[in-house]
């Protein structure tokens, strides 16, 4: 049965039957439900406060060492049938998945509070916004929620007018690896994630309400659910238009959606809409038009700096939750490239000694309102979203892939999107430099078939009649001497002012059999310094190495089987033609 067939209040008493709470607790949002919950933590140790001189209402969480990443082996979409979970998902029928993990769920809440969650995601009075209800016994969930969604009374207005929800239950459980399942039934629009208190696992509006059940829910609905960041880009005249780019981990995606034009670019302004999730609606205008679903950052500590994301830094000086971070002698929050203050406690709790690994956990997160954001835009309140001008899709290649090209339509540009990869490097286990694709960097999120997801960006396409131009990145290329031929970070600005450039019509470009590439005259390198060296590197297509790209891109496609749609094949091999 859908959820919108079913009482809110019967829904919770079902859960309550079978999880025996000691007591219900429905949430408002309010701030001073909020300050009780935290003082409740701060209590039990559940959190420990900061030092407020720094960095006032900032706390610390320690989760359990077994507890600190998602858990992509133990994340099922569970559609009545398998094909359309797809190669990319790991599935389970739902018959099987609901009484396996309602087995972990009966008496799981003996002691414990249920929370009832309302939450909107997206602006609260958008027709692009989708509600749900997040059923919890973590305070901690619910306090983080509240920051990274629209919680509370305004989101249980609009269920009670729409009535239809996704469910989401959550136990913590025994935070036992071994009784640890996240469970996505897409057909009734429910979650059920138990044994983990983190993040990805845990607030269950983000990846598996904001992707995994929102694409399902889009594909049906004529929209996209996409793992992108939103930016305005605002040149010196006030002229703005907005873009959003996909990027998989390791990428610089934060960093680009909070990027400080450097100095050779005065006047020039970064707006921040969003920096993981975006939906992407058909406009009456024949543009595409976007909202951010969020209205947090739930971010990536390490890393972080004032040289690496100036407007991050500066952000998390307040009101903000830390997961997992290093503390320095004054009780303030550390991460590895922070600073060069010194941490006497990991991450753990235990005195700091580099023989433990790092201070901060690698995974390491912060929460915190997207209104702290220096570069914040004001127009992810706007229930229209923003028109999308441009879509940029990128990966990290040390070699063939070119800084930026544009595809030629947008079937050319959904085989650039379907088929963008990122190399390993040694940092991670197993051999370097081996080509890992994540399709629209949406390979750990798509709640169903990908081979149906790229049929649905061609048909949303086909609403268009002025859709976005799509581009691809690459950051990350490399010299014979190993050096990065890119500068990045703020000077990514100047590939963005040529993407927006072509968008107006305003340069042209190489035609080449990949597609369009730059002219070098064509590129502000205003300040940059001894960079016309690297530039041949930069815009260079190695037609041998495309060749076998396009191979390796053909058999990708082909493992999805009689799915994968024709035109994806078809413009694979017009591509092949011209390298040929």
């Amino acid at each position: 049965m859908s959820s919108s067939l079913v009482s809110l209040n019967t829904w919770v008493a079902e859960v309550a039957a079978l999880t025996k709470p000691d007591r219900i607790h429905w949430c408002d949002g309010s701030e001073a439900e909020r300050d009780a919950l935290v003082a409740r933590m701060v209590e039990l140790g559940d959190l420990l406060p900061l030092n407020p001189q720094t960095h006032p209402n900032c706390y610390l969480h320690r989760s359990h060492p077994n507890d600190v990443a998602r858990v992509e082996h133990l994340t099922f979409v569970c559609s009545e049938n398998q094909d359309d979970a797809g190669p990319n998902n790991h599935w389970m029928a739902p018959t099987e998945a609901h009484a396996k993990i309602d087995a972990l769920f009966t008496g799981s809440m003996r002691g414990r509070t249920l929370y009832v969650v309302p939450y909107c995601m997206g602006p609260i009075d958008s027709p692009f916004a989708r509600c749900g209800v997040e059923i919890t016994d973590s305070p901690y969930v619910v306090v983080n929620m509240r920051i990274m969604t629209r919680m509370g009374e305004a989101a249980l207005k609009r269920i009670e007018r729409e009535g239809r929800f996704v469910r989401g239950l959550h136990s913590i459980g025994e935070l036992d690896p071994e009784r640890r399942f996240i469970m996505h039934f897409p057909e009734e629009l429910m979650i059920k994630s138990y044994g983990s208190g983190y993040g990805g696992n845990a607030l269950l509006g983000k990846k598996c309400h904001a992707l995994r059940i929102a694409s399902w829910q889009a594909r049906q609905e004529g929209w996209l659910a996409e793992h992108m960041l939103i930016v305005g880009i605002e040149n010196p005249q006030g002229e703005r238009h907005y873009v959003a780019a996909a990027f998989p981990s390791a990428c610089g995606k934060t960093n680009l959606a909070m990027l400080i034009p450097p100095q050779s670019h005065a006047g020039w302004k970064v707006w921040t809409v969003g920096d993981d999730i975006c939906w992407l609606h058909p406009g009456h205008d024949g543009r595409l038009w976007a909202i951010n679903p969020e209205s947090g950052y739930f971010g990536v500590a390490p890393g972080t700096s004032r040289k690496t994301n100036r407007n991050a830094v500066e952000m998390l000086n307040r009101d903000a939750i830390f997961t997992n971070v290093a503390v320095t002698a004054d009780n303030q929050p550390w991460w590895e490239g922070l600073s060069d203050a010194v941490p006497v406690k990991d991450w753990q709790g235990r005195d700091y000694d580099p023989k433990n690994g790092p201070a901060a956990h690698p995974n390491s997160r912060f929460t915190v309102s997207m209104r702290q954001c220096p570069s914040f835009a004001p127009e992810a309140d706007e229930p229209a979203g923003v028109p999308i001008s441009a879509l940029i899709f990128g990966g990290r290649r040390e070699s063939l892939v070119p800084l930026v090209f544009e595809a030629r339509d947008w079937q050319h540009g959904v085989l650039v999107g379907a088929s963008m990869a990122s190399e390993t490097t040694a940092a991670a286990a197993g051999a370097v430099g081996v080509v890992r694709r994540d399709s629209m960097a949406m390979k750990p999120f798509c709640g169903y078939n990908f081979a149906d997801y790229f049929t649905h960006w061609l048909k949303v396409g086909d609403k268009l009649t002025r859709p976005p131009r799509i581009y691809h990145v690459n950051w990350f290329r490399k010299g014979t001497d190993g050096k990065f031929l890119w500068p990045g970070f703020s000077d990514n600005l100047r590939v963005l002012q040529w993407i927006l450039a072509r968008c107006e019509g305003k340069v042209g470009a190489q035609d080449t059999p990949i597609g369009l590439l730059p002219n070098a005259s064509d590129l502000d390198l205003r300040g940059l310094d001894n960079i016309g060296a690297a530039l041949d590197s930069l815009l260079a297509v190695d037609e041998d190495g495309w060749r076998n790209e396009f191979g390796e891109i053909k058999r990708y496609l082909e493992s999805f089987g009689a799915r994968a749609p024709g035109k994806l094949k078809a413009e694979c091999e017009r591509v092949e033609a011209a390298l040929a």
